[in-house]
């Protein structure tokens, strides 16, 4: 197996990246890391630092994608960049996964563009994981890959939550629920109250109902599913409620699992091969969490479910009409 590693992206790049990556050689002996970015920079930072790269094989890349670039005009015009080369790297199956701590955006546009997304699939979505009380991780999508929704986009992300769960988490059927301001059918927006239906005509999720905000942490749902302004407002609440208790000294094990850390990135759901997109602020330790989730993906065939489910979904609506 080889998978790609983007050693400019992140607010700590490349030093970090580079870490991240001889430590994922060190701990997965039978995977072939590849390093996307400038050499010489690659090789002088190692020197500086004395960290030792046999193993990991370098692509030179002449340019950069920045944290703050515009993604459509990055992946545009940078097609020499660290993105862009290992997206069509991986689009030609010479690698078998990729992942980055930098700009999100145009992971995403990247995703799209070069990779496409799987048949069926109109909007891929990014989840974060949800800590629950058994110690168990749950998820919630989408945190931010679509701003804007239709009922049918929720319905998509509920079918590739449940299969993330499934597949990648080991969850034997898993329970959906959609986030809601109450548990009632009736109660929500447009949106949630057409989502509502739409779910629970869905064969191919078992659906538990609406879900509102005060029990996203409690056991009983293993996916939880929104539109991704609500999913990334819910996430950014999180991460500040952990960074202010934390600060202030407050030390719980059920707290310490809303460290990002401990999760290393999010799988980009919906598109033709594994994606992994991390914090921008990963340091050498998260690279070892979202090699990991690769190497899971990877083995799992978890986009090949994902063509599976949406070639039923839609021949299901096909029958339908």
């Amino acid at each position: 197996m080889r998978i790609g590693v983007d050693a400019m992206g992140g607010d700590y790049a490349p030093l970090e990246a580079i870490k991240g990556a001889t430590l994922c050689r060190d701990r997965f002996v039978d995977v072939n890391f590849v390093l996307y970015g400038d050499e010489a920079v690659i090789k002088q930072v190692a020197n500086e630092h004395n960290l030792d790269i046999s193993g990991l094989e370098i692509v030179h890349c002449s340019e950069v994608i920045k944290m703050g670039e515009h993604p459509v005009k990055a992946i545009a015009g940078k097609k020499d960049s660290s993105i862009f080369r290992g997206f069509v790297d991986l689009a030609e199956k010479k690698t078998q996964a990729f992942f980055s701590a930098g700009n999100t955006g145009a992971m995403l546009v990247g995703s799209i563009q070069i990779l496409k997304t799987a048949k069926g699939v109109e909007r891929p979505a990014l989840l974060a994981s949800v800590p629950k009380p058994s110690f168990k991780s749950g998820i919630i999508l989408d945190v931010g890959a679509n701003a804007d929704n239709k009922p049918e986009h929720i319905q998509q992300f509920a079918i590739l939550g449940s299969i993330y769960a499934k597949y990648i988490q080991k969850i034997d059927d898993p329970k959906v629920g959609l986030v809601n301001i109450g548990e009632e059918d009736e109660k929500g927006s447009i949106l949630s109250k057409a989502s509502n239906q739409i779910l629970r005509n869905t064969g191919q999720i078992n659906f538990a109902g609406n879900v509102e905000g005060r029990d996203v942490f409690k056991d009983g749902v293993d996916v939880l599913v929104c539109d991704g302004f609500t999913g990334n407002v819910i996430v950014k609440i999180i991460e500040g409620f952990y960074y202010h208790l934390t600060k202030n000294g407050v030390d719980d094990p059920f707290l310490n699992q809303l460290n990002f850390n401990d999760h290393g990135g999010g799988l980009i759901l919906g598109v033709n091969a594994p994606v992994v997109v991390g914090h921008g602020i990963s340091k050498a330790s998260t690279f070892i969490k979202m090699a990991e989730l690769c190497i899971n993906s990877v083995e799992s065939n978890f986009c090949e479910h994902v063509n599976e489910a949406f070639t039923k979904l839609l021949a299901q609506q096909s029958s339908e009409n």
